[in-house]
């Protein structure tokens, strides 16, 4: 590595545990590991052991939730059977019950029913193998590199973890599913003859509260992942092995909405500069930010922002192009991007057309020389 690369990457190491050591001296909480992140940006606004691999008992439930929206149908009608009893929570199927996986997926986050993750398992992929072969598959795209699944329901199990830092990025992304993101936050449900309540007391208790899910087993102990949004900013937190965990994630989030605010850096659609076009209608095209550049700042922070494109593109040129890159820098790391694209059109410009020859040969214009005994004429083409 180049030593000057080497210099920055310590330097930020070092800032940024100067910045968690007084965040825990700001807030603390009786969990073995902890995260708070948010949403949009995974900015982390609160660590504690967050990269610890633990047991999360239930909140596994949120993997399952993502793998069976992301490849399977809601609609799809299952029948449930003997495969799909299980121990502990449960959403009380029967073998011969039919359900939709939506419904199933209701009995999941609401009730935390192991039954329910059993069958949503063999609805989607048919059996529990191949189900968690996807849970692994989608962690490792999502960059959960503290993670390994071993069932869909969370059950204690060899090989099945996560930390606080991965659990959180997880249900971030899991939100921005509006389907998980109507199933975590119901309050309460009812299904054919089965009325369901929502065992996250969290969306009672907290503010703005959306979710997501609670766990526990006695070797895991009490986990939580909970979100909140508030002023158009979402909060994700975990919590692995809390015996206060209501209480913490008050804590922890209203510390984060009190600490930070989301900065709108750059609105969608502002012109930051313009392109030149080659053989275009137009001589020029505006540029402007695709979506809102935004990231979560604490008080006395600022952001940077850089605007990268080519001096000149090629007609044509449609609006919504792609073009360049518009990146937000806090104390000189990126920590944010959108796309820079074309405002408006230039059509490409027709060329005039070239004069003929009284031949017809078009662009073509010859020079013929007389040919010698024993060599060859030469013909050039423009």
């Amino acid at each position: 590595m180049d030593m000057r690369k080497l210099g920055r990457s310590m330097l930020c190491g070092f800032l940024l545990a100067g910045m968690l050591a007084g965040q825990a001296a700001a807030v603390g909480t009786s969990a073995a590991s902890a995260a708070l992140i948010e949403q949009g940006s995974g900015r982390v606004l609160y660590a504690q052991n967050a990269d610890e691999e633990r047991l999360i008992a239930s909140i596994t439930k949120i993997m399952t939730a993502v793998v069976a929206l992301e490849h399977g149908d809601k609609e799809q009608s299952y029948t449930v059977t003997a495969q799909d009893m299980a121990e502990g929570s449960s959403m009380y199927l029967k073998p011969g019950d039919v359900l939709r996986l939506e419904e199933l997926l209701y009995g999941l986050m609401l009730v935390s029913g192991n039954d329910a993750a059993l069958a949503v398992a063999h609805c989607v992929s048919g059996g529990v193998e191949d189900f968690v072969a996807l849970m692994n598959e989608t962690a490792r795209k999502l960059g959960m590199a503290h993670s390994h699944f071993a069932n869909p329901n969370g059950l204690d199990a060899e090989g099945h973890y996560s930390s606080a830092a991965d659990m959180s990025r997880l249900a971030a992304y899991a939100l921005e599913n509006q389907d998980f993101r109507r199933i975590v936050s119901t309050a309460s449900i009812t299904i054919g003859e089965r009325y369901l309540v929502n065992h996250n007391k969290l969306l009672r208790l907290c503010e703005g509260c959306v979710g997501v899910k609670t766990g526990f087993t006695k070797a895991a102990g009490r986990t939580l992942v909970s979100a909140a949004c508030r002023d158009g900013m979402t909060l994700v937190c975990t919590t692995l092995s809390d015996g206060d965990d209501w209480n913490d994630h008050m804590a922890l989030l209203d510390y984060g909405f009190a600490n930070y605010h989301m900065e709108t850096a750059v609105p969608a659609g502002r012109v930051l500069a313009s392109a030149l076009v080659r053989e275009g209608t137009a001589v020029s095209v505006p540029l402007a930010a695709s979506e809102d550049l935004c990231y979560p700042l604490a008080d006395g922070e600022t952001l940077k922002i850089i605007a990268r494109a080519p001096l000149s593109v090629a007609a044509p040129v449609v609006p919504g192009q792609v073009v360049g890159e518009v990146c937000a820098y806090l104390e000189d790391r990126e920590v944010a991007k959108v796309d820079l694209v074309a405002a408006a059109p230039s059509a490409k410009k027709e060329q005039p057309a070239a004069p003929k020859t009284w031949w017809g040969l078009g662009r073509c214009a010859f020079s013929i020389f007389p040919l010698p005994e024993d060599g060859e004429g030469t013909v050039d083409c423009f």
